[in-house]
């Protein structure tokens, strides 16, 4: 396991990697909706605030299970993929960003991470996140949209093989049938290791990313079209492979 204390270091050391970058553009109108209606009655329940990070946590939970290369690490000259998901999150701290690992996400619903994610930024903000939480992720989510990013190019956590970015939500122009309507609008872009992934499956990831998010119901029902492409992937980047044990067995 690789860890670096600054944002400098790891800038180095991922000039090593063959870096890339794919975006798409998505609304979140439904989520929003979803959000008024219900955030108050979800509030009253779990006694925590209804985000925006739960839906896309587990939104990329489950296009990480639908293309598991991105989930996947390259080890020497091996290549690991995870049967689970610990989802690393970048949260703010008063010396700079932090990115402590949300285990388990793969088992986590809605309450469970809206809270785990509460307490890793209120800890965050008191300097109080311990060493051994912050190593270990195998996927990354950013969210430079609470600063205003409109569109970045995040740096890949190493020794991770990819890093979602989430920016700043806005009202856009969008064509919905003949009419153009304003709608609430956010860019998605994922830094990844060209190594292991390709850009189709990047782009695929991305795309199924955008579709759970723009119809949320699919997530709660964990919905998704079936698709072989993962199966492909993992035939054609076979080499010395095995996955890994969950920290769970």
């Amino acid at each position: 396991i690789f860890f670096f204390n600054d944002t400098a270091t790891t800038e180095i050391y991922t000039r090593s990697i063959v870096g890339s970058v794919r975006c798409v553009q998505e609304t979140v109108s439904e989520l929003t909706k979803l959000r008024k209606k219900l955030g108050d009655d979800f509030f009253k329940t779990h006694n925590s605030r209804l985000g925006f990070m739960s839906a896309f946590v587990r939104a990329s939970v489950m296009s990480l299970q639908k293309f598991p290369a991105i989930n996947a690490v390259i080890d020497g000259k091996e290549i690991v993929f995870h049967d689970y998901v610990d989802m690393s999150i970048a949260v703010s701290g008063p010396k700079g960003l932090l990115v402590p690992v949300l285990r388990n996400c793969d088992s986590l619903g809605f309450a469970e991470v809206e809270k785990a994610i509460s307490d890793l930024g209120a800890r965050a903000k008191a300097e109080k996140i311990a060493l051994e939480e912050m190593v270990g992720g195998t996927f990354t989510i950013t969210n430079g949209g609470v600063f205003g990013s409109m569109l970045s190019t995040p740096i890949i956590n190493i020794p991770q093989s990819a890093i979602l970015g989430l920016h700043s939500i806005k009202n856009r122009p969008v064509c919905i049938g003949n009419k153009i309507e304003a709608r609430p609008m956010m860019y998605l872009a994922l830094s990844y290791d060209h190594r292991l992934v390709d850009g189709r499956e990047a782009v695929l990831f991305l795309k199924n990313v955008k579709e759970l998010i723009e119809d949320p119901r699919k997530i709660l029902l964990d919905i998704q079209q079936i698709s072989f492409f993962h199966h492909t992937t993992q035939l054609n980047l076979i080499c010395l492979l095995y996955t890994s044990p969950s920290p769970r067995d």
